[in-house]
């Protein structure tokens, strides 16, 4: 069979051709992985933008969850071609390099299946109603809906299975989840490792979008060193580990992707849009889907924010004077008729000895109540929201994806904590962007001073004024 029968190709933009077994090419009773990519579930895909919110304010960035995808399973590949050696040495009962090719190409492609519409957003405000993720959605997606089809996968566009492996879909459910706290025994080793190209500093996931939403956002057609980071990487019995002439490459994309919070993802507008779009999703979500997703999946297959948007397009029409409210509600946040606009923004930088969790900043119901006690009396009512917008630019020593990534120095040959390196102790461990919004802007100046007032009263360190 000549093997360009098997094998097609999508051109994508960041990554050049991305090659997947097609279905003319696979021997029979086998499954292409053409028929996971075609399958409704990752069609749905189309129909969510990866930047949930995003995509209304910068107007390039029209990109999707199934765009990304592609990407981090073609990742998938890079990652197995340049660490299987790494794993096999310090793991000798891996499976083989077919089966952890298509292990990770497939939770790569299937990490994003659970989201719904909004993205991350809708996991905050739906969702956690019923005590989920987008994650853990995706995991029963893949146990109920696509293992059949999973387990019929034999081969990659790299490499074939060895014979008598069959792909475990219970181990594609697990790479996807973001694991707890401590060491899971339960898992063999080579698993456990593989687990840090999904829940790690850099994983498959993010070296993707980080790439993928700098360029489609105009930001910067080529943000970090994809190649030297790949390089310089490798397994050993602690983790995945940076030779220290990569250690640059890892800073920069860490750097590079705390940058992309604070000007994309985290803009004024943007959580502005986010504010509006809470109010309205709280007053709307009990008309838009009937409950629990996991009981519910024929319809949550078919809930995209394509369905909604047009659902809810048709509701200031509705007999119904609650979706009619509602319908003219939507209406003016699809033509960006915003109710908040930013009043002040200060951001804040949070070092290891820094206890942000006692912060008035880490709960915005404090964060209100602080900036309204700082305001002059006959403005305490003044109608105002705040929103305090947090990215972790490296793990902290107690996070679920602390201990997975190491330095190996060559001088010592020894491996270390990252810590150990001046250039990644200059991150922060996190930071937050504190915003106040009000209605219009007579009162941006008091509210601004309010705000400096409560920082000065909190004595925190390394604030920015924007």
């Amino acid at each position: 069979m000549n093997p360009l029968h098997g094998e097609s190709l999508v051109n994508d933009p960041i990554h050049g051709y991305i090659p997947f077994t097609s279905t003319g090419g696979v021997p029979e009773g086998e499954v292409a992985e053409q028929q996971i990519l075609d399958h409704p579930w990752l069609q749905r895909l189309r129909h969510i933008h990866q930047l949930q919110t995003a995509w209304w304010v910068f107007p390039a960035a029209e990109h999707t969850r199934f765009q990304h995808v592609l990407g981090a399973m073609h990742l998938g590949s890079r990652a197995a071609e340049t660490l299987y050696e790494s794993l096999r040495e310090v793991c000798p009962d891996v499976p083989s390099r077919g089966y952890v090719e298509s292990l990770l190409r497939m939770a790569g492609l299937l990490h994003d299946v659970g989201h719904g519409p909004f993205g991350h957003f809708f996991d905050a405000h739906f969702l956690q109603d019923y005590g989920l993720n987008h994650e853990l959605v995706g995991g029963q997606i893949i146990r109920r809906e696509l293992a059949p089809l999973l387990r019929r996968i034999r081969r990659c566009p790299g490499a074939a299975m060895a014979e008598g492996e069959t792909l475990d879909p219970e181990q594609i459910a697990l790479l996807i989840a973001r694991p707890k706290s401590g060491r899971d025994e339960a898992i063999p080793d080579w698993l456990r490792l593989l687990r840090c190209l999904f829940s790690g500093l850099y994983t498959i996931d993010n070296m993707d979008f980080v790439l993928r939403d700098a360029y489609m956002s105009g930001y910067s057609a080529r943000s970090f060193d994809l190649e030297r980071l790949l390089h310089y990487s490798t397994f050993t019995r602690s983790g995945l580990t940076i030779h220290e002439r990569g250690l640059s490459s890892l800073v920069r994309f860490l750097a590079v992707r705390g940058e992309l919070f604070q000007a994309i993802y985290f803009h004024r507008t943007v959580r502005a849009i986010d504010l509006d779009l809470e109010e309205l999703f709280a007053d709307s979500k009990q008309h838009l889907f009937p409950g629990n997703p996991l009981e519910h999946l024929d319809e949550y297959q078919r809930l995209t924010e394509w369905s909604i948007l047009v659902r809810v397009g048709d509701w200031e029409r509705s007999d119904d004077p609650v979706l009619a409210e509602l319908g003219r509600r939507w209406q003016k946040l699809l033509r960006r008729e915003l109710r908040w606009k930013m009043a002040c923004e200060r951001m804040i930088f949070f070092r290891p000895d820094q206890p942000e969790r006692s912060s008035v900043f880490s709960d915005t119901k404090a964060f209100e109540a602080a900036v309204r006690s700082h305001l002059p009396a006959a403005l305490r009512d003044v109608p105002l929201r705040v929103d305090t917008a947090r990215h972790v630019h490296r793990p902290g020593a107690r996070t679920p994806a602390a201990g997975q990534n190491f330095l190996y120095d060559p001088a010592t040959d020894a491996i270390r904590g990252l810590d150990d390196r001046a250039l990644f102790r200059q991150l922060p461990v996190s930071c937050r962007i504190c915003r106040v919004y009000a209605q219009d802007g007579s009162h941006n100046r008091e509210l601004a001073g309010a705000m400096d007032r409560l920082l000065a009263a909190g004595d925190v360190d390394d604030v920015t004024n924007m």
